[in-house]
Order: C-alpha cells, then sequence, then structure tokens
C-alpha cells in the first residue's frame, strides 16, 4: 500500500425518509482506501455496502460526513470515479469498441489516442476480437469485460465496482475474478468493490471490510496477506473464508432475530 490514502471516508451516516421518521441505513463509518489497494465490503444483506458505494461515487448524498477522493471532496459524480455495477450499463446502439472509446471522445482525447486506449484495454480484457460487435452479441461475462474495459479506458483515480459478477453463472463468476485479479497486477488501480461472496472478496482483496446489520457500521477489516497470484484450496485461504464467514454469519443472525 503506497502512499496515503486515496479514498477518505469520514463519519459517514446515511438515512431515508422524511425528518422525524427516516430510517438510518449507515452510522459512523470510517474508513481509508490506500492507492492501489482493492477493498472489499460484505455483509449482510439490507447493510449499506451499495449505499456506501453511491455515496462514494457521488450518487448519493451523505447525511453526514465527507468522502475525499486525493483529498477533494465527492460532491457528484465525476470521471475520477469510474463505477462498475452488476447490469453491465453498456450502450446498446454502440459497438464493443464504441462503449469502451465513450469516456474518452467525451474528454476530447485525439482519435489517435482514442484508438490506442480502445486497442488496449480490449486486448488487455480479451475482447480485440470483438470489437465491433454489438452488446446483445454478447455472452454476460463478455459485456462485464466490456464494462471493465470502459471504466479503465477513462484512466480514472479509483474504480467502484457494485456486485459486478453477482449476475453471472458460479463458473464464469471464477473466471471473471481471475480476470480482474490478472488486470489488477497490470494496472494497480484503487478498487472498492461490493460483493455478498466471502470466497469473492478472499480471493481479490487486499482487505475484507465487514460490515454490521442495520444500520450498517464497520465490524471488523481483515488484512489478507495471501500471494498476489491465490489458490482457492491453499490451507491459508480457506481459514480466511473460516474467519469471516463467522463474523458475518453474527450479523446475518441478528437479521433473522
Amino acid at each position: 500500500m503506497a502512499g496515503g490514502p486515496k479514498i477518505r471516508i469520514q463519519h459517514i451516516a446515511k438515512s431515508f425518509g422524511p425528518a422525524g421518521r427516516a430510517i438510518p441505513a449507515l452510522a459512523e463509518i470510517d474508513l481509508d482506501v490506500h492507492e492501489r489497494e482493492l477493498v472489499c465490503l460484505l455483509g449482510p444483506s439490507g447493510c449499506g455496502k451499495s449505499t456506501l458505494l453511491n455515496i462514494v461515487a457521488g450518487f448519493l448524498a451523505p447525511t453526514s460526513g465527507t468522502v475525499l477522493v486525493d483529498g477533494r471532496p465527492v460532491s457528484g459524480p465525476a470521471p475520477e470515479r469510474g463505477v462498475v455495477f452488476q447490469e453491465y450499463a453498456l450502450f446498446p446502439w454502440l459497438t464493443v469498441s464504441g462503449n469502451v472509446e465513450f469516456g474518452p471522445l467525451l474528454q476530447s482525447r485525439p482519435a489517435a489516442e482514442r484508438r490506442r486506449t480502445v486497442d488496449r484495454y480490449l486486448d488487455l480484457v480479451g475482447l480485440r476480437a470483438h470489437a465491433e460487435k454489438f452488446p446483445v452479441q454478447l455472452s454476460g461475462g463478455m459485456k462485464q469485460r466490456v464494462a471493465i474495459a470502459r471504466a479503465l479506458a477513462n484512466n480514472p483515480a479509483v474504480i467502484l465496482m457494485d456486485e459486478p459478477f453477482g449476475a453471472l453463472d458460479a463458473q464464469t463468476r471464477e473466471v471473471l475474478q481471475d480476470e480482474l485479479s490478472r488486470i489488477q497486477r497490470v494496472e494497480h488501480k484503487t478498487i472498492l468493490f461490493v460483493t455478498h461472496s466471502i470466497r469473492e472478496a478472499v480471493y481479490l482483496a487486499d482487505r475484507v471490510v465487514v460490515m454490521t446489520s442495520v444500520p450498517g457500521r464497520i465490524k471488523q477489516v481483515f488484512p489478507i496477506k495471501l500471494p498476489e497470484v491465490r489458490d482457492r484450496f491453499a490451507l491459508e485461504f480457506t481459514q480466511y473464508e473460516s474467519d469471516i464467514t463467522r463474523v458475518v454469519r453474527e450479523e446475518v443472525a441478528k437479521v433473522r432475530e
């Protein structure tokens, strides 16, 4: 973890509903995400993981507290924060190449630079041969790789990923986890990643942040001290899974009480 915090989340709270009847979703969240770090948010359904991600993205305003990216307050969406959604969110009228080029085009980059950027990131996600296809012609896994390439093409300071592999079958999901791990070893981006999968979190993360049931707070942070290239069947890997599962289940049990 080089340098200071790339993302600083300070005393974030969020409630929904009218004054006097507001329902708290998040309470006093403090978290630093460092440059080149991939941090996964885990917790029971409804604990506020996606709400927190949307606040960092600038899509939601917090009820109180601040978020800083590179020391600057977040006040709304910005190109410096790339977002990858579960639903892909590709433009159906644009080709694969057109989707990846969209951000650089908005930034008025020269045509030759845009072409190099598109080629680079389609190569990185293994989709150069599919550059002229439209999203309707792609599998779910391919669509999500396009979404990742599109986010990277903007060269954002941070990437925010909200259950990006949640809609995929188990086999494709593992393939995409492998792909993201490989891409991260090349690009070294700062990533905040929401997931329900403990196994996915241990496979991808430098740290796993477990949140409590509603209102969401940080319950425990697990630094993952495993090699960059991870073995899902290694004893150390399964020990992390076991330890984190125990903590998550404590919060799931509270939801059911």
